[in-house]
C-alpha cells in the first residue's frame, strides 16, 4: 500500500461537489465526514486571499462547519441515516456552487489536491493523504492481503464481489426490484438460484420467494405451497438428496449430469485405467487425500481470512467457559480448518430458529467430519474437536453460558464457509489435478467413482419422478468443465484401456523432444501431459484440423492449459503465475500441433482420435435422448443443438452463430419433407460431421415430448430389462401416463459391439438373441 501511495498510483480528485480517490480505473468515494481534512488544509492561505467579508469565504467556512455536524457513517438509527443522506447532498450542492462561482476558492482547492497527492521520492508529503485514506469506510490494501485478513463475506475469493445479507427482509426487497418487475410483467416465469449454499438460510430464502409470488402473482400454488418455479444450483454428493422441505422444484441438473455421464463408463475397466494413469504419471493419488490437501490449500491461501475470522469467533465462545478457556486461538483455527477439510458434503442446513433441531442427516455429516479430523490429527487433543462438534450440534456440554443465541453466529457462519472451500478445493483445484479420466471431473461429479450400475440409474430416475419431476436435466452449462460432446468422447477411453495405454506411450516418446526443462523439471509434467492428450481427443474438430483453423485451435488449447495448470496450483497458479512454465507448455503445444508432414505425433494421434470421435457421436446422441424423455425438464446450453467441443470458460462462453443454426434447421426440415425417416437417419449418420443428426434427434424427441406433455411431466417411469449376449450394451425405460406409453431405448459402450465403425448399432446380426422384458404395472 505504502509503495503504491508514494508512487502516486492512489490519487485524490474532485468533481461536481465531491471528492474521490482513484487507483487506475477504480474510483472510490471519500467519506464526507473526512472532507474537512481537504478543505481546512492551508486554510490560512485562503483567508489571506479573500476579504473577511467575502460571502463565498463565509459559505466555504459554513460548509466546513456543516460537515462537522454530519451524522457518522456508522449511524444505524433510521432518522440519523436519512439525515446523513439528506445533508450530504445539500453540502455537495453548496460546495459545487461556491467552487464554480469563486475562482480563488477553486484554484485554492485544486492546489490543495495537488499538494495532498504528494511528491515522488518525498515520503513525508504523502502523510496527510495517508491519513485521509486510513479514515475511509474501506481499507486499501494489496489484493493478496484479503487472503488472510478480511472482515466481510465475498463471492468465493473475489474481493470486489462483496456478499449481502439476503436474510434481512429489507435487503431482499431492495436487491430484487428488477426481478420483481420481470416476474409481474410476465417476462420471466421462473428463477434459477445460483450458489444457494452461500445463503444464510436457504430454506427461508426459498420460502420468502414463494410468499412473494403468492402475494403478487396470479398463480395458483400447488399442494406444496409453490407459486413460482424455482430451481437451485445445489451440488449433491453421491448419497446426498435435495432437502425435501425446500420450496423449490429441484436442482439445475448437475446431479443428473454426473449420473448420466457415468452410464457411458465401462465399470469393469476401472483397475486398468487406474494403473495406466498411475504408471504414466509416476504418482499414486488417493482421491480422498487429494481432496483433503486441496481444501487445506484453499484455506491456507486464498480463504485464510475467512478461516481466521471463524477462529476469532470461536475463541470468544471458548473464553466463556472454564472447560474450554485453555483452547488457544491457533488450536481452534487449526481444528476448524481440519474439520472443514474432512467435511463430506458442501454444507449442512442448521436453521437459526432456537426451536429447530439438527436434522439426523446433518448430525451424521458433522460427526463424520469430526471423526475424520481426529484420525488425521492424532497429536491434537480430541477436546478441541469435541468442543466444535458440540457447538455445531447445538449441544455444548456443561456450558450454560453458551446458549443458542450466543453460538448461532458461529454456527451459521461456519455453514456459509464450508461450501466455498469445497467448491474451490474440489471443482477448481482437485478436478485439475486428478486426471485419471477427465470426463468424470465435472461439476457435481465424484471422479473417484467409475461407472454406475444400471439399477442405480433407474432408481435415481424413479425417485426423480415422484420427488422432483420438474428438476432440470442438464448436460452442458456455462460452468461445466467440458461440453457434453467432449465428455462423450473421453468416456470412450474407459472401454479401450489397452489401446489407450499403447498410444499414450507412443505419444510420450514422440513428444519428449518437444519438452523443455524448467526449474529442473521437464515441462509439461507427466500429469499435465496426461490431461492434455485427453483434452485433444475430446476437443479435436470433427472432420479434422485444417491449416486455416489451426492457429485458432492452438490458441484455444493453449489458453485452456494455462487455466487448467493455474487451477491445479501445482506448477503455477493464479496467485503466483510461473510464466516460464506456462510459456514452455504453450511452446510444447505449438510443436506437437504443427501440421507439418513430418509430425509423427499427429500421424499416430489423428486415426485414434477419429476412432474415439465415432463412438463419441453415439454417446452424445444417447445423452440427448435420455435428457429429453427421462424424468425432468431438458436443459439445452446455448449452441449445443449442433456438435459443441468447447472446454471450460471462457471457451464455452463465446458468441453463438444462431443464423447458421437457423439455416441448418431449415435444411433439416426440408430433408424431413423429402426423405423417409429411416433413410434420413442413415443419411445423417453417414454425414455426422455437420451435426444435423444431433439436431434431428433433438427436434424429433422434443416434438414427441411437446405432443404428450403429461406423459413426460407426470408419467410413471419403469426400467426395461434386457437379456442376452449384448444386454450390457443397451439400456432403456418406459414412460406411461393413462393410455399413453413411450419406450426409450439407447445404446452404450459400443466399442466391442461395433468394432467396424462403418456400420451402425442396429440389426439382428449385432444384437443376436438380446431381448427386452416389459412388465407394465
Amino acid at each position: 500500500y505504502g509503495i503504491v501511495l508514494e508512487n502516486q498510483e492512489i490519487t485524490l480528485h474532485y468533481d461536481d461537489g465531491q471528492f474521490f480517490l482513484t487507483y487506475y480505473e477504480n474510483r472510490l468515494p471519500v467519506d464526507p465526514c473526512t472532507w474537512s481534512t481537504i478543505l481546512t488544509f492551508r486554510q490560512d492561505t485562503l483567508s489571506q486571499s479573500l476579504e473577511n467579508s467575502d460571502p463565498h469565504l463565509h459559505e466555504y467556512q459554513s460548509i466546513i462547519t456543516a460537515l462537522s455536524h454530519l451524522p457518522a457513517r456508522t449511524e444505524t438509527e433510521v432518522e440519523r441515516v436519512a439525515e446523513r443522506y439528506r445533508e450530504k447532498e445539500v453540502i455537495r450542492r453548496r460546495l459545487s456552487t461556491v467552487i464554480t462561482e469563486n475562482s480563488t476558492i477553486r484554484n485554492f482547492l485544486l492546489e490543495n489536491i495537488r499538494l495532498l497527492n504528494g511528491i515522488k521520492n518525498s515520503p513525508r508529503t504523502f502523510d496527510i493523504l495517508d491519513h485521509l485514506v486510513s479514515h475511509q469506510a474501506y481499507r486499501l490494501a494489496y489484493w493478496r492481503v484479503a487472503a488472510e485478513e478480511i472482515n466481510y463475506r465475498r463471492f468465493f475469493d473475489i474481493n470486489q464481489l462483496a456478499a449481502i445479507r439476503m436474510e434481512e427482509p429489507e435487503v431482499f426487497q431492495a436487491a430484487h426490484q428488477k426481478i420483481f418487475e420481470l416476474l409481474t410483467s410476465g417476462a420471466v416465469n421462473g428463477l434459477r438460484i445460483d450458489h444457494v449454499d452461500g445463503l444464510y438460510n436457504p430454506s427461508a430464502f426459498l420460502a420468502q420467494w414463494q410468499q412473494w409470488a403468492a402475494e403478487h402473482l396470479e398463480v395458483q400454488a400447488d399442494t406444496q405451497g409453490r407459486s413460482l418455479y424455482l430451481l437451485v444450483e445445489k451440488i449433491l454428493g453421491t448419497e446426498e438428496r435435495l432437502t425435501s422441505d425446500w420450496l423449490c422444484h429441484g436442482t439445475t441438473g448437475y446431479d443428473y449430469l454426473a449420473l448420466v455421464n457415468q452410464l457411458f463408463i465401462q465399470e469393469t475397466h476401472q483397475r486398468q485405467i487406474e494403473q495406466i494413469y498411475s504408471r504414466f504419471t509416476k504418482q499414486s493419488l488417493r482421491y480422498d487425500d487429494l481432496i483433503y490437501d486441496c481444501k487445506n490449500l484453499i484455506m491456507t491461501s486464498s480463504m485464510s481470512g475467512e478461516i481466521n475470522a471463524l477462529g476469532h469467533q470461536l475463541n470468544v465462545l471458548s473464553e466463556r467457559n472454564r472447560r474450554s478457556r485453555d483452547f488457544t486461538l491457533n488450536s481452534l483455527i487449526h481444528a476448524i480448518r481440519e474439520i472443514i477439510a474432512c467435511f463430506p458434503v458442501y454444507r449442512t442446513y442448521i436453521g437459526p430458529d432456537p426451536l429447530e433441531g439438527v436434522l439426523d442427516r446433518d448430525r451424521a455429516y458433522i460427526r463424520l467430519a469430526v471423526a475424520r479430523a481426529k484420525r488425521r490429527n492424532p497429536a491434537i487433543s480430541n477436546l478441541v474437536f469435541d468442543f466444535i462438534r458440540d457447538l455445531l450440534l447445538r449441544i455444548p456440554q456443561n456450558s450454560p453460558d453458551l446458549d443458542w443465541e450466543v453460538i448461532r453466529p458461529f454456527v451459521m457462519k461456519f455453514q456459509q464457509t464450508t461450501s466455498p472451500v469445497t467448491a474451490k478445493g474440489v471443482e477448481d483445484t482437485a478436478f485439475y489435478s486428478y486426471n485419471r479420466l477427465t470426463s468424470l471431473n465435472e461439476v457435481g461429479g465424484e471422479p473417484q467413482h467409475f461407472g454406475v450400475p444400471l439399477s442405480t440409474f433407474h432408481q435415481y430416475m424413479q425417485d426423480r419422478t415422484t420427488q422432483w419431476p420438474s428438476s432440470l436435466s442438464s448436460t452442458s452449462t456455462h460452468d461445466t468443465k467440458r461440453s457434453e460432446d467432449v465428455r462423450a468422447r473421453i468416456n470412450v477411453l474407459s472401454e479401450i484401456p489397452t489401446e489407450w495405454r499403447q498410444h499414450l506411450r507412443t505419444w510420450n516418446r514422440l513428444n519428449k523432444k518437444a519438452k523443455q526443462t524448467i526449474n529442473d523439471q521437464l515441462t509439461p509434467s507427466l500429469n499435465e501431459e496426461y490431461l492434455l492428450y485427453q483434452t485433444l481427443l475430446g476437443a479435436w474438430p470433427l472432420g479434422g484440423l485444417s491449416e486455416p483453423a489451426q492457429p485458432q485451435f492452438l490458441a484455444r488449447i493453449q489458453g485452456y492449459m494455462v487455466k487448467a495448470l493455474r487451477e491445479a496450483k501445482v506448477n503455477t497458479s493464479w496467485l503466483n503465475p510461473d510464466e516460464a512454465w506456462e510459456t514452455a507448455v504453450g511452446e510444447f503445444l505449438s510443436r506437437i500441433l504443427s501440421l507439418r508432414p513430418s509430425n509423427t505425433f499427429l500421424q499416430d494421434f489423428i486415426p485414434f482420435q477419429q476412432r474415439i470421435a465415432k463412438y463419441g457421436i453415439y454417446n452424445s446422441l444417447s445423452q440427448v435422448l435420455i435428457k429429453i424423455l427421462a424424468p425432468g425438464v431438458p436443459d439445452f446450453y446455448q449452441g449445443s443443438e449442433l456438435w459443441d467441443f468447447s472446454l471450460v470458460d471462457p471457451d464455452n462462453r463465446q458468441p453463438v452463430d444462431y443464423p447458421f443454426r437457423q439455416q441448418r434447421l431449415s435444411e433439416l426440415q426440408e430433408l424431413q419433407h423429402t426423405t423417409a425417416p429411416l433413410d434420413l437417419v442413415h443419411t445423417l449418420l453417414q454425414d455426422a460431421e455437420n451435426g444435423l443428426i444431433k439436431m434431428y434427434l433433438t427436434t424429433t424427441a422434443l416434438h414427441i415430448r411437446k405432443g404428450r406433455p403429461n406423459l413426460f411431466l407426470e408419467g410413471l417411469y419403469q426400467p426395461l430389462e434386457f437379456k442376452g449376449e449384448q444386454a450390457h450394451h443397451v439400456c432403456g425405460f418406459m414412460r406411461q401416463h393413462s393410455s399413453h406409453v413411450c419406450l426409450i431405448i439407447f445404446p452404450r459402450l459400443l466399442t466391442n459391439l461395433i468394432p467396424d465403425q462403418t456400420i451402425s448399432p442396429v440389426g439382428e446380426s449385432l444384437w443376436g438373441q438380446t431381448s427386452m422384458s416389459l412388465h407394465p404395472e
